[in-house]
């Protein structure tokens, strides 16, 4: 089990290492509950060390967005889609569960507004820029397949289902591929809005709206990328020569 932990240690994030810990303890408890193991092991499983706000967020360097958004073939039905997915993400800083469950009633085209559905059913209201709206317009118009679902996203190939949360990174990651870019998930085009935001001198208050962050704590994290900021602030060290 430890050597299977730290495995995955190198292969993960500390969250998804410390759900496997959870996961192992998880299946050890049910093993000794049913009779199948003599002895309750899962003290033997080790914790997962990690600290909230140690990490700090890490952005796309400048023009690699619009190199995604290059990337994308629009004449291809897929890749379309593709487009009208990344776009939203890079644009709106939307979570990849966002995406997934825009429905076509959440998009006011009247008022130029998209209604966002996340975490703990949390709904969000978001302004639609032109250009989101319209590859989502094109999207909609010349490739998503007509038929009686709700969500905007839909899978390219039978059966038709609204797409998974998890796709959202997979069609960041081929993005990456023929954009000949290290690969990044969608959470890196998140981290990118909210940094170029904040070097643009945009409010930690209003990135954290922005971003539908409940915590402000959670957005101070990118106060960590802002060089310059935290030089200017930063105390000398004593004794140094000025």
């Amino acid at each position: 089990m430890v050597s299977f932990l730290l495995r995955e240690r190198q292969r993960v994030s500390v969250g998804s290492a410390k759900g496997r810990v959870a996961e192992l303890r998880s299946l050890l408890k049910f093993l000794y509950v049913r009779g199948l193991t003599p002895h309750l092991l899962t003290t033997a499983v080790p914790p997962v060390a990690g600290w909230r706000d140690t990490s700090i967020p890490k952005a796309l360097p400048d023009g690699q967005v619009q190199r995604l958004l290059d990337s994308c073939d629009r004449a291809d039905p897929m890749q379309a889609r593709d487009f009208a997915i990344l776009i939203l993400v890079a644009r709106l800083g939307l979570r990849s569960i966002e995406v997934a469950r825009l429905e076509l009633g959440d998009i006011d085209w009247r008022d130029g507004r998209i209604i966002l559905r996340g975490k703990a059913s949390r709904e969000d209201g978001m302004p639609l820029p032109a250009d989101v709206g319209q590859a989502l317009a094109e999207y909609l118009a010349d490739v998503r397949p007509a038929t009686s679902l709700r969500p905007v996203f839909l899978s390219c190939k039978a059966p038709r289902r609204g797409i998974r949360p998890d796709l959202v990174s997979d069609v960041t990651r081929r993005a990456c591929d023929r954009a000949g870019l290290p690969r990044a998930g969608a959470h890196r085009l998140r981290h990118t809005l909210a940094t170029e935001m904040l070097r643009r001198g945009v409010k930690l208050v209003d990135i954290g709206q922005v971003l539908r962050h409940r915590d402000l704590a959670t957005t101070a994290l990118y106060a960590k990328v802002d060089l310059a900021t935290l030089r200017s602030i930063a105390l000398p060290w004593p004794g140094e020569w000025r």
